[in-house]
């Protein structure tokens, strides 16, 4: 929003200043340039430490997800098969009692033992102390903490990963359903807004376009700045949905600069006019920003209605699929988001994936 923050400042100041005869100083523009170089400049730099830092949420509870999800096909891979719920029964009243008198016993012969064992100058409970089996390196961290801090068994992707979430919430995406048609077909769609009372949008993110800004904007009628259109020249297009075709919006892993919205960790959107300015400071490469073409919205509750019927899967995802198409590292040459999203979601989802993937991001839209 540079120039527009510019002009506003020079309207201001000229209204209020027009009866005095006052003008501003060159020494006034360069200040508000130089405090807007700045802002953007942070938030380049605070982007960078949070990816230094691996300080993104989502991962964390991505990992919280695969731990139990592991934890569940352990005990379903352990557990065994119930061939006779009767004999069952009776095998594990047999259990119980067995139980029962061994624990007896047991506190008969070896109640010394746990009395030795449980020594108060072995200082395993002295002050509240953390057993070495599960020392942590917070010595201020509570007992009920302890398994959130611990490191995770299961090891994930931090460029690649997806699991469903119960609700929708801002930065999450929505996996079209492998019976959805038309336009929507197979979309990964990046929620914008979403409120009940108000209604939601989203774009499409995984509908590439053949061609660059400057050619798909000239060839079709567009409210885009020419600047802009100038700048971004060789940045990247994809279709985002039926509404306001002839609109544009950017995504981008730059940074929370003027202008625009910080979805997710890594994860923002709008504040072109801005970003323009670091393109001609060669900060950002054109080709790491992704043009929007349109979007997609609901009304109140209507979104709410098509994910209980199970139009859509809601999903988290790593910030790499979202900015998929705005030069995020991929390992590979893939253009089937769809079925990549869906294989990482787990292995119901999978089977869905090889069942119905084939045609890919690349598609002919209107």
């Amino acid at each position: 929003m540079a120039f527009f923050q510019l002009t506003r400042f020079f309207l201001l100041l000229s209204l209020s200043n027009t009866s005095q005869g006052f003008a501003p100083t060159s020494r006034e523009v360069s200040s508000f340039r130089l405090s807007m170089v700045k802002r953007n400049q942070r938030a380049f730099i605070e982007k960078n430490l949070e990816d230094a830092m691996n300080n993104d949420w989502r991962v964390f509870r991505a990992r919280l997800v695969a731990q139990e999800k592991s934890e569940v096909d352990n005990e379903q891979r352990i557990a065994p098969k119930n061939d006779s719920p009767i004999k069952d029964q009776k095998l594990s009243k047999q259990g119980d009692l067995g139980d029962m008198f061994a624990d007896a016993i047991s506190s008969i012969f070896h109640k010394k033992d746990k009395e030795a064992c449980s020594d108060i100058f072995d200082g395993d409970t002295v002050g509240n102390a953390i057993p070495d089996d599960l020392n942590c390196e917070d010595p201020f961290v509570s007992h009920a903490e302890i398994p959130i801090l611990l490191e995770s068994k299961v090891n994930i992707d931090k460029h690649r990963w997806a699991h469903t979430i119960p609700h929708v919430e801002p930065g999450c995406v929505l996996v079209a359903n492998e019976k959805l048609g038309g336009v929507f077909h197979q979309t990964v769609v990046l929620v914008i807004d979403h409120c009940e009372s108000q209604g939601s949008t989203g774009i499409i993110i995984n509908r590439p376009l053949k061609g660059d800004l400057q050619t798909i904007a000239s060839m079709q009628n567009t409210t885009l700045d020419l600047s802009l259109k100038l700048a971004f020249s060789k940045a990247p297009v994809t279709y985002g949905g039926p509404v306001n075709a002839d609109q544009f919006s950017i995504l981008h892993g730059f940074g929370e600069v003027d202008g625009s919205r910080k979805l997710a960790p890594g994860i923002f959107v709008g504040g072109s006019e801005v970003l323009m300015d670091e393109v001609r400071i060669n900060r950002l490469d054109p080709s790491n920003a992704l043009f929007v073409k349109g979007h997609a919205a609901w009304v109140a509750g209507q979104l709410t209605r098509e994910i209980s019927k199970g139009v859509w899967y809601p999903a988290s995802v790593s910030s790499d699929f979202v900015l998929r198409y705005a030069n995020a590292p991929i390992d590979d040459d893939q253009s089937d988001l769809w079925s990549e999203i869906m294989h990482c979601m787990g292995e119901d989802f999978s089977t869905i994936a090889q069942a119905n993937a084939g045609r890919g991001d690349h598609r002919m839209m209107p």
